[in-house]
């Protein structure tokens, strides 16, 4: 593993500008199959119709599984330098933004 992240350190990467200024999405739908997963990040404000999405990313489950276990990593690293994220309740409705998943008690 640590030579795996040696590599991903030493990974040069094209940015176009256009992609750089990032597409802001408070909304995440995840769909897959047996080979892929889509995810879907869109936009819900108010005033807007419908939500937008601004961004769709198709991937192989192995790499959506990788990017599970990244995100939990930098989540654990964020709250350890900026404190705990604490997600306010939510009203129950069909689309809420980055719904968690329910965990049984």
């Amino acid at each position: 593993m640590e030579n795996e992240n040696n590599e991903q350190q030493g990974l040069q990467i094209d940015l176009r500008p256009e992609v750089a200024k990032g597409v802001y999405a408070n909304l995440a739908l995840i769909t897959h199959s047996s080979s892929d997963f889509v995810l879907d990040f869109a936009t819900m404000l108010p005033g807007m119709p419908k939500p937008e999405v601004g961004a769709r990313v198709v991937m192989a489950p192995e790499h959506a599984k990788r990017l599970l276990q990244a995100l939990q990593e930098n989540v654990h690293n964020y709250e350890q330098q900026f404190g705990k994220i604490v997600i306010p309740e939510q009203q129950s409705r069909m689309a809420a933004p980055f719904k968690m998943p329910e965990t049984e008690s």
